[in-house]
């Protein structure tokens, strides 16, 4: 495990997958994340790269040549190289190799920047092209936090709180991809409760929420935390069935739609990045 702390907040990582592991509030010691129990989903928080969700057939084309890859990418499963930065910021890299050109014919370098703050933690996402053409690239996130936090809690205590939004557009979801169909969400005040069925039909994925910010709240006490994010258009929340955890996923990408022709330069929401450049994108999430 790598670790980073500071007096109000201790981290860890591992380095498959730059995977955020655990985040610990030590004033009042509450772990943040959800555990991994495998018997309903045994990751944390992965890394989605180089595609967010699925390809329709699970393949691509490029330059007239057809490419597979499984959903979310293999970035996740993936070793990073480690470098400590300081006792609040680590940086994870990962890079091209003859392995992943099979499967995806684009040099990059991916950086997974995780830095403290007081009582927040940020990750930066920065890539950059270090080829001769235009790199072309999906990537989200897909942190899982705990609900209940507390033992005397219940699933139906929680609710999200959206900063900007009244109502919520949810694209519905035909086997993984996703169909131009939308279901309206009303939030009360902003708020939505959360409960296990708002999920046994798959993952709220919104193409136009106009949040940047969604706190995880409760109505027993006044402890949960607030999870920023700007210049992600797209944005997913999940939970695998009757799981005790949300996902609050901000994505640059997003699964093909039921429609798309395969072309990887007209999938929707992809990212293109001239050689030579840099791009970054910042999550961050304060604990209270």
């Amino acid at each position: 495990m790598i670790l980073l702390e500071n007096e109000n907040v201790k981290v860890s990582f591992v380095q498959k997958g730059a995977e955020l592991k655990s985040l610990i509030h030590k004033p009042t010691k509450q772990e943040y994340m959800w555990a991994a129990e495998p018997e309903f989903w045994a990751k944390t928080s992965p890394v989605l790269f180089p595609i967010v969700g699925a390809l329709k057939g699970n393949t691509y084309t490029y330059k007239n040549k057809n490419y597979t890859l499984g959903r979310h990418g293999f970035a996740r499963d993936r070793i990073f190289d480690l470098q400590q930065i300081s006792d609040g910021e680590v940086l994870f890299t990962l890079q091209d190799t003859a392995d992943t050109w099979v499967n995806y014919p684009f040099k990059f370098n991916l950086g997974i920047r995780y830095h403290l703050s007081a009582s927040s933690l940020s990750c930066t996402y920065e890539i950059f092209n270090p080829g001769t053409e235009e790199l072309l690239f999906s990537i989200g996130g897909h942190p899982a936090f705990a609900v209940p936090l507390q033992e005397q809690e219940q699933y139906g205590d929680y609710y999200l709180q959206f900063n900007k939004d009244e109502a919520l557009q949810a694209n519905k979801i035909v086997d993984n991809l996703i169909a131009d169909e939308t279901t309206t969400i009303a939030l009360a005040e902003g708020r939505l409760a959360l409960n296990h069925g708002l999920f046994y039909e798959d993952a709220l994925v919104f193409k136009n929420l106009k949040s940047d910010r969604i706190a995880l709240l409760n109505s027993k006490n006044i402890h949960g935390l607030g999870f920023s994010f700007k210049d992600f258009p797209y944005f997913g929340i999940w939970s695998a069935r009757d799981a005790d955890f949300v996902c609050l996923e901000p994505w640059c990408g997003i699964a093909d739609g039921i429609y798309h022709d395969g072309l990887l330069e007209n999938k929707e929401g992809i990212e293109k990045l001239m050689p030579q450049s840099t791009w970054k994108r910042t999550w961050e999430i304060d604990v209270f």
